[in-house]
């Protein structure tokens, strides 16, 4: 059987790379969401797993040790661990450090030592060991000490380092090592650069096209379709256009009439509380049939204490009902007065650029449109919020942010929770569904 009755052509390509290039130490495979790198990497991490058993056997070692890293326990169980199992037929006896071994007919085991590469912490577990190779899941999100403490410890015979990873910015650090091979020819670095069309042979054609028209336009595009390391240019959302974004009161109410209103909509709200930067809350009309968010109302003020915010939550609530309120949690006396107000006050999500696509995708599919008679300092802000080149994430800056980040406050936590609710839901079915299949034979 060919590669290409197993993997896409890029995929194929990497493999056949791996095989038959035996400079290299370090390769990095990089490039947009769903493009295929790590269904290719759990296959080369299982090549270079067995290759380092055959050195096992040439220097007569009981076993060797092999490096498996990633963010978290959970993402190299979610990404890795569960497709080795499902496409290997594999279960993974850990002992009590967390370690599993890897055997293969008539060769000695690999030892498998888990490295959390977010903070240095995650170098607890791999000090002073000798490994003859590794793995990095998401390298992109690695703690740099840390990274480079991988590559030190790969000292064995032939050990490689494979990684995978989504683009950042172009300053990070792992794009600062492949441009440096580049330009010293250095062969002991390959990187492979994958775009989201390298894998669309195994993607729904449906869902493909739905990413497509989702994604915003500029960085996120650039980096998830694309697979390109780039930082922001121009403005956050790009995407907003005023003649189909912002529609008129009369527009809205003739849309939902009032009785209608209290049927269909949904309100949250999100709260900043400022007080030498601007102070803002605004409040969000959700139609949940038609997945819509309205922004209904804008209150933004510099210099207030919280009495004054407590009175003004207290009046929208009033006027829409017991809402929640998401809000900024960088002070806390704020969040708990709101609560010993009796008022439904929550810590926001506050992840910024998980919320800022969520934002550009509703945006870009006029799923998101403000009131026009609501906005106050909204527009001034939409106009101002750039994209920080050194980050990668919007610009932080007084008073360019304020109303954008509050108005991400409530529509991605009320996104956020049900995202959450949505998973409960399939889990507690999942968990139904087998209860069921094992009544039915008998077994409970």
């Amino acid at each position: 059987m060919g590669l290409r009755n197993v993997f896409t052509e890029k995929q194929a390509e990497v493999i056949r790379q791996f095989n038959t290039n035996k400079d290299w130490k370090l390769m990095i495979n990089t490039g947009a969401v769903r493009a295929g790198k790590t269904f290719v990497d759990n296959f080369l991490f299982f090549m270079a797993v067995h290759h380092a058993a055959e050195i096992a056997k040439e220097q007569h070692k009981p076993f060797v040790q092999f490096i498996l890293a990633g963010a978290s326990s959970k993402t190299i169980q979610s990404n890795i661990l569960d497709e080795l199992q499902t496409t290997f037929n594999l279960t993974f006896q850990f002992d009590k450090h967390g370690s599993f071994q890897i055997k293969f007919p008539a060769l000695p085991p690999v030892k498998i030592v888990m490295a959390y590469t977010k903070s240095i912490a995650g170098l607890s577990s791999i000090r002073g060991m000798t490994s003859y190779g590794a793995y990095i899941n998401e390298a992109s999100l690695a703690n740099e000490l840390v990274f480079d403490e991988i590559q030190k410890r790969c000292s064995g015979k032939d050990a490689r380092i494979i990684c995978d990873t989504n683009p950042d910015v172009p300053t990070h650090f792992l794009k600062r090592i492949i441009d440096r091979a580049e330009e010293t020819n250095d062969k002991t670095v390959v990187s492979n650069h994958f775009t989201i069309f390298d894998n669309e042979e195994n993607l729904d054609p449906v869902y493909l096209q739905h990413l497509l028209n989702t994604t915003p336009t500029g960085m996120l595009y650039d980096r998830d379709i694309l697979g390109q390391w780039t930082s922001g240019e121009g403005i956050v959302y790009s995407d907003f256009d005023i003649n189909k974004n912002v529609i008129t009161r009369a527009k809205f109410d003739e849309l939902y009439p009032k009785p209608v209103q209290d049927h269909v909509l949904k309100y949250v709200a999100g709260v900043d509380f400022g007080f030498e930067h601007k102070g803002c809350i605004v409040v969000i009309a959700i139609d949940k049939r038609k997945d819509k968010y309205y922004m209904i109302e804008e209150i933004t003020h510099k210099h207030w204490q919280k009495e004054r915010w407590i009175f003004e939550a207290q009046k929208l609530v009033n006027k829409y009902g017991d809402i929640p309120f998401y809000c900024d949690y960088a002070r806390p006396e704020y969040l708990a007065a709101f609560q010993d107000a009796g008022l439904k006050a929550f810590k926001a999500f506050k992840s910024r650029l998980y919320g800022v696509e969520k934002v550009g995708s509703l945006i870009k599919q006029v799923k998101f449109q403000v009131i026009k008679e609501a906005i106050d300092y909204f527009e001034k802000e939409l106009f101002a919020y750039n994209w920080d080149e050194k980050t990668g994430e919007p610009e932080k800056k007084d008073g360019n942010d304020d109303v954008m980040d509050t108005v991400r406050y409530a529509i991605v936590t009320y996104i956020h929770l049900q995202e959450k609710r949505n998973a409960i839901n399939r889990y507690e079915q999942s968990y139904a569904d087998k209860a069921q299949i094992m009544d039915n034979l008998g077994l409970i």
